[in-house]
This record gives C-alpha cells, sequence and structure tokens, in this order.
C-alpha cells in the first residue's frame, strides 16, 4: 500500500483500499471517505494512517462520509474491536457521520452506541456535517 499526499487530502492506493481522508488542521477536523466496500480492516488501516499522521490530534473532529459505500462487511465483534481497539479520537472529539441509506446509518449509530453518544451525529449531507462540526466549542489554551 502506498499513501500520496495530493494537495491536503491523503489517498490510500492498493488492492483492497477504499479510502481517503484529509486532515485540516487549521480547523481541527479530519475528514474520510469511503468508498464501494468497506470492512473492519479499511477501518483498521485508516485509523493507522490517522494515528500517525504528523498533523493528527485525537481531539480533532472526524467527519465519516459513508455515502459511497455499497457493501458494509461489519460484524458485531467488529463494531466491538472499532470501538474499543482500533479508533484513533479521543471521547471528547465531536463525530459526525454522513449517510445515505439504512444499513449505512446503522453502523454509524452502533458506532455511536459504542463510543461517546453525545459527542456524534448522524447527517444525510455534508454540509449539515460540517455545520455542526464547525459549531463545536473553540479550543481553549
Amino acid at each position: 500500500m502506498q499513501l500520496t499526499n495530493s494537495g491536503l487530502e491523503i489517498v490510500a492506493h492498493g488492492e483492497g483500499t477504499h479510502f481517503s481522508f484529509n486532515i485540516e488542521a487549521g480547523k481541527r477536523i479530519v475528514f474520510v471517505r469511503f468508498k464501494k466496500k468497506l470492512t473492519a480492516a479499511d477501518i483498521r488501516r485508516y485509523a493507522e494512517r490517522v494515528r500517525t499522521h504528523p498533523e493528527f490530534n485525537p481531539e480533532f473532529s472526524e467527519m465519516v462520509d459513508l455515502t459511497e459505500v455499497k457493501d458494509l462487511e461489519l460484524g458485531a465483534d467488529d463494531f466491538l474491536k472499532l470501538a474499543d481497539e482500533i479508533d484513533c479520537f479521543s471521547a471528547q472529539a465531536w463525530r459526525a457521520f454522513i449517510v445515505s441509506n439504512s444499513v449505512q446509518s446503522h453502523a454509524a449509530r452502533m458506532h455511536k452506541i459504542l463510543r461517546t453518544p453525545d459527542n456524534m451525529r448522524i447527517f444525510s449531507s455534508l454540509e449539515q456535517a460540517r455545520a455542526w462540526i464547525e459549531s463545536r466549542p473553540a479550543i481553549s489554551g
């Protein structure tokens, strides 16, 4: 697998890789777009790439775009591992999930239940998600 940096967006290329992400350090936001087929391995690879990125901070907010996902291969054990072991964001991080169908919404709700539900919302548009994320209180200090 190879990472290329085209401007601000980090695109992961390789066999079985179905995501790209962008870190807006000035706005303290990580935006990830998952594509076509989504597995626990894809999410693990994404979390590893974000965690090791020099601009990443676990307190940043995250916007997760699931609208292009057609095949979601996550079981109950996967959701537990994602919440307990793989997730690289802090419990204080604001999280917005953008979905376009009930399967995507169910996956977002499962993660919300297993993490910090007060800081997570599910939206049907990128604009709504961004407006909510950008409404978060400023970080002091």
